[in-house]
């Protein structure tokens, strides 16, 4: 072991949500249903899911986007942060798998601020820049195809106001940033070179990129957090 450095055993892991994840009975319900979904390995841990509501707590939150809609639990947990008045753009191309969460989103009461938009992610996100709304959110979640992540990075960058947090997940896709045998063979039907390589880039151009402060964590598949500096403002 190097100096410094610290290794957690396997039971860590469940000692560290037995004793800080408060996750509610309408949030484990979509959950529970994903987790019968045969595509449930995308769906975030609720670990995850509430260090994002603490994100957008700490953040005063009332304009987020979340990119990767899947089964809704992300766009759940984080419209469960924002104020009556919040807005959540959620983009998707699979109506069928959004459909899920809807009535999970109205059993909490947040589906009026929900706006899910399906249709290709980068479209939406064009939209909303023409529609003169780059520099007004607050949080944006990327968790969606992982060819488009840097072109997902870029739109961020022009949405998200100055001192907003964008997150992106799967930064170390299982492992295979390092060594691609280390996927199962049901990820290697999921995740394909280019999808790898993509993410490898663009972990790279982030930890050189001088208009963001950056933070790597170690939370579930990789948590890369990414702060917009303020314009002529290096801090």
């Amino acid at each position: 072991m190097k100096k410094n450095e610290i290794t957690f055993i396997p039971d860590l892991n469940d000692y560290i949500l037995s004793v800080s994840l408060r996750e509610n009975s309408i949030l484990k319900e979509l959950r529970d249903r994903t987790d019968n979904h045969p595509n449930s390995i995308l769906q975030i841990p609720p670990e995850q899911g509430q260090f994002m509501t603490f994100l957008l707590k700490m953040l005063n939150a009332k304009k987020v986007i979340d990119i990767g809609t899947y089964t809704g639990y992300s766009a759940l947990c984080m419209s469960l942060a924002l104020p009556k008045d919040g807005k959540l753009v959620t983009c998707d191309l699979n109506e069928d798998w959004a459909d899920i969460g809807k009535p999970y989103w109205e059993k909490a009461g947040v589906e009026k601020i929900i706006d899910l938009k399906i249709a290709p992610a980068l479209e939406t996100l064009s939209g909303l820049i023409e529609n003169n709304e780059s520099n007004t959110y607050d949080f944006i979640f990327i968790d969606a195809d992982k060819i488009n992540y840097d072109n997902y990075y870029e739109k961020a960058l022009e949405l998200i106001r100055p001192e907003g947090i964008i997150a992106i997940d799967n930064v170390l896709l299982f492992g295979s940033v390092l060594n691609p045998n280390y996927l199962s063979s049901d990820l290697q039907k999921v995740l394909s070179k280019d999808d790898i390589e993509s993410v490898k880039k663009l972990n790279l151009k982030i930890k050189n990129d001088e208009r963001v402060d950056i933070s790597m964590l170690q939370i579930a598949d990789g948590l890369t957090l990414v702060r917009k500096k303020s314009v002529g403002n290096n801090v």
